[in-house]
């Protein structure tokens, strides 16, 4: 007799590794943007689609870090107080305008341009100052609280990197060496639906057997968050010809299609065969919990290829999946470089057995203990479709595939939520 197997995750097909479905995305998806200029004001969170270059240095003079006394180290005693005139003053935007003589001290505030000749500052709380005469205690090092040119950029150099996603500080990086645009790729068109037609549309009465579809709004929300333009098809029942022709028509003029459901094997799961029938799978099947039957494939449509992505309809798998497989296409699509998410290092505060060869990620919220050091502690219910248990998580603990135990201490990856939904 054969053993009947209570594992969902078993098969005869071997499950690719999430670093082997990675290395299919970045092998098959290329950026499809065209590029544009937007004003610095509009560039935030776009995907710089050139290198950067300053044209000057920054700060374009050197200038003093200090409120005090810009003087000749030549001119200061090493082993008594050395007393100078101050002959002039120099401020941020008004510079001295003149060359400072050996033998005078010049007032000078944080910022303002160094006047030629001294390389040195002394701070206004080591001065005492009476009658137009400074008094410098002895000890400061040459050069001190010097900022010199182009300390921070120098002319000629690289400072933003093509491929980018622009934060505030690229922003402010761009503006310090006197842009004003930006050429930036477009932002991507997404068509986000569902299938199953036990999915209902929040705020219509459900008929017995259905439930509300949350899996659209959750991905239409990350999408647009990550600067895609998203249109809303809704939700396709479960007949193999509409879904065909949906994902055809889709393709047409979107640069990427998400959906969730229908990619298993059942005799209700059709998406998967109406991608094979109308352009490429490239894979569909993860070596994960939660979140196993994930896809990325292309539809054709006459000349134009859309890339495709195929979420569990498992709320939780769904939005596990999008953050490994759907986050990292739409960046590449759109121009961007660095595509996957980043992890932190942080002690795990649980225990946890899981099978070998498979990938974990466990919800997680983090605390900080009476020692100062945070930690992952396990959050909410485990199944695929506790949505709930998403709420109030900080992230995502992710187990590689050679572990089967986790003891409470041991350090592990933790994926936050505000890393990849910034």
């Amino acid at each position: 007799m054969a053993q009947l197997s209570d594992d969902c995750f078993a098969g005869a097909e071997r499950l690719i590794t999430t670093s082997e479905a990675l290395d299919i995305l970045t092998a098959q998806v290329t950026p499809v943007a065209d590029k544009e200029r937007v004003p610095l004001r509009a560039a935030s969170d776009r995907i710089l689609a050139e290198d950067v270059t300053s044209p000057i240095n920054v700060p374009p003079h050197s200038n003093s870090a200090v409120d005090g006394y810009a003087v000749h180290f030549s001119a200061l005693n090493t082993d008594r107080p050395t007393s100078l005139p101050v002959g002039g003053r120099a401020a941020a935007g008004h510079p001295l305008g003149r060359a400072a003589e050996p033998g005078e001290a010049i007032r000078i505030f944080t910022g303002a341009p160094m006047p030629d000749g001294p390389e040195t500052v002394m701070m206004q709380e080591d001065c005492t100052e009476q009658d137009g005469i400074v008094t410098i205690a002895p000890g400061i090092k040459s050069g001190a609280n010097h900022r010199a040119a182009g300390e921070d950029v120098t002319a000629g150099q690289i400072v933003l990197e093509k491929g980018l996603r622009l934060r505030p500080q690229e922003i402010g990086m761009a503006a310090a060496v006197g842009r004003t645009e930006l050429q930036v790729y477009q932002k991507i068109s997404v068509a986000v639906f569902s299938t199953g037609d036990e999915v209902g549309e929040p705020g219509t009465n459900l008929s017995p057997g259905k439930i509300y579809d949350s899996n659209r709004y959750t991905s239409i929300t990350a999408l647009e968050r990550l600067g895609c333009v998203v249109e809303d098809l809704g939700i396709l029942p479960d007949r193999p010809e509409e879904i065909g022709k949906a994902i055809r028509r889709a393709a047409a003029d979107h640069d990427l299609l998400v959906t969730s459901g229908g990619m298993s094997v059942g005799e209700e799961d059709h998406v998967r065969k109406a991608v094979q029938d109308n352009g490429t799978l490239h894979f569909w099947r993860l070596a994960i919990k939660p979140g196993r039957p994930v896809s990325l494939g292309q539809i054709s449509a006459g000349d134009r290829t859309a890339a495709f992505v195929g979420l569990p309809g498992n709320p939780v798998a769904a939005m596990v999946t999008f953050l490994l497989i759907g986050r990292p296409i739409a960046l590449r699509l759109g121009g961007a470089v660095e595509i996957a998410p980043v992890v932190y290092r942080v002690p795990a505060d649980f225990t946890h057995k899981k099978k070998l060869d498979r990938r974990e990620y466990v919800r997680a919220r983090l605390f900080t203990g009476d020692d100062g050091i945070s930690r992952a502690r396990k959050h909410g219910a485990s199944g695929a479709g506790v949505l709930s248990s998403l709420v109030g998580a900080d992230g995502l603990v992710e187990l590689p595939e050679d572990m089967t135990s986790l003891e409470a201490g041991s350090m592990v990856d933790f994926l936050p939520f505000n890393e990849v939904f910034a």
